[in-house]
């Protein structure tokens, strides 16, 4: 059984994180905004401590982070680093993620097992591996507006692909309209699966933007939205 990892780590700066609803370009976040708080400390809320335990209980490996403050309402506050999360059977490893709050951390968790490993296994004939994303935190704003973006709290992931146990990498840009019949199929299987979990998700249907990944965001009570 893999252990949750306790110690606590450096905040992982996170460069080149994904697109936005609305659009926008990839790339570090508004340099005005990147200097953290002093003194940070791991969040002690009764919510993330909570939250923790469950996460833990997912067998998922991940390191909780402090919490940290970048100005211009920019933040990393409950978080964690995943290393890993569990399949029914094995660890499923993940590439290119930084700092998430631990409630989409567990939500995340429960999507790549039940709703994209089995799903692989199905449909594929081979289980997920490994799952490649764009990024988590990032300080910036939704494109085109003054909002700030769900990545400016770690509230966001941004999937990019899928690595089977065999090596078949199965990409939302090339596999969305371009794979054979069963990644495809793949594909709308486990964005239908993040809508039933997510606050809102975002893929190719939704515009050019979000071609190469799928956009991940925290439930919000009273709100939800997938595309």
């Amino acid at each position: 059984m893999a252990r949750t990892a306790l110690t606590l780590v450096s905040l992982l700066a996170l460069a080149g994180c994904s697109v936005l609803p609305e659009g926008g370009e990839r790339g570090a976040g508004n340099s005005a905004r990147q200097v953290a708080s002093a003194a940070p400390r791991i969040s002690n809320a009764p919510p993330v401590r909570q939250c923790l335990s469950e996460l833990g209980l997912t067998r998922a490996s991940f390191t909780p982070l402090p919490d940290r403050y970048f100005g211009g309402g920019c933040s990393t506050v409950g978080t964690v680093q995943l290393a890993s999360l569990r399949s029914d059977q094995d660890q499923i490893a993940l590439a290119n993620i930084g700092p998430v709050t631990c409630n989409v951390a567990e939500t995340f968790a429960g999507w790549a097992r039940y709703g994209v490993d089995r799903a692989a296994r199905q449909l594929l004939g081979r289980p997920v591996r490994a799952i490649e994303t764009f990024g988590s935190y990032s300080c910036r704003n939704v494109a085109g507006s003054g909002r700030l973006s769900a990545h400016a709290t770690a509230d966001a992931i941004d999937v990019a692909a899928f690595v089977l146990e065999d090596g078949r990498r199965i990409s939302v840009k090339q596999g969305w309209n371009g794979g054979s019949s069963a990644e495809r199929q793949f594909l709308r299987v486990v964005h239908e699966s993040a809508c039933k979990r997510f606050g809102t998700v975002l893929g190719p249907a939704y515009n050019a933007a979000h071609q190469d990944h799928f956009h991940l965001e925290k439930v919000v009570e009273g709100s939800a939205f997938c595309r």
